[in-house]
Formats: structure tokens, C-alpha cells, sequence
């Protein structure tokens, strides 16, 4: 099963780089955002498997996005390393947290899995 992506994050060499690499491995990347409200917009007209979003977004918190977008697991992700976010993720809605530079196809399927209990 194709899994479909949004990326939200707010560096466009970011995005970039993180689409290349998750269509080779296998994740359709539907839409990225820049914002939330255009995160918000996105879930809604494409309804993706799951949004990345990353932590700092400019002006706004991940956090907070992450909470506005309801209907889709969200996986949070950041340059900053796990062991400074574990206690902030664990408080949010996500169903797990990536970092920039260990994202992958398979981790990402490895966290909704685990969240689907499957």
C-alpha cells in the first residue's frame, strides 16, 4: 500500500531534500506546507496517511499546528535531538517524533504501525 504524505516545515531545502528521499523510498509525498493554516488547508483537500511537522516553524509551534490537524497521525520532527523533545512529544497528539536526519520511509512506517497496533 502507497503510504501519502504532507510535510510541513518551513525550510525550502528541507523540503526538498526530504521529498527526494521519501519517493525513493516508497512514500508518495502529497503536499508540503509552510504553515500551519496552509497545513490545516492541505490535510483537508488531500487527506494524506500522515503529516510530518517540523517542531520550530518560524512564528509558530509545531506543537500547536500539530494539534489543529485533526484526522491525520502526526509525526513530529526536528534537527534538535530526541532526548531534549521526548517529554514535549509525549504531551502532544503526535504518535511519535523523527529526527531530520533519521527520517525514512521505514521509520515512518515503523511509528504508524506501532500506533495502529499493528
Amino acid at each position: 500500500m502507497e503510504l501519502h504524505c504532507l510535510i510541513v516545515d518551513d525550510s525550502r531545502r528541507f523540503l526538498q531534500a526530504a521529498c527526494r528521499l521519501l519517493e525513493l523510498q516508497g512514500v508518495r509525498v502529497v503536499g508540503v506546507a509552510n504553515t500551519g493554516s496552509e497545513a490545516g488547508a492541505l490535510v483537508s483537500a488531500l487527506r494524506p496517511d500522515v503529516a510530518l511537522v517540523d517542531i520550530g516553524l518560524g512564528a509558530e509551534s509545531g506543537f500547536d499546528v500539530a494539534d489543529r490537524l485533526d484526522g491525520v497521525p502526526v509525526i513530529m520532527i526536528s534537527a534538535r535531538d530526541a532526548d531534549d523533545l521526548v517529554h514535549l512529544v509525549e504531551a502532544s497528539r503526535a504518535i511519535g517524533f523523527l529526527s531530520k536526519s533519521g527520517l525514512s520511509g521505514p521509520a515512518i512506517r515503523e511509528l504508524l504501525s506501532a500506533h495502529r497496533g499493528t
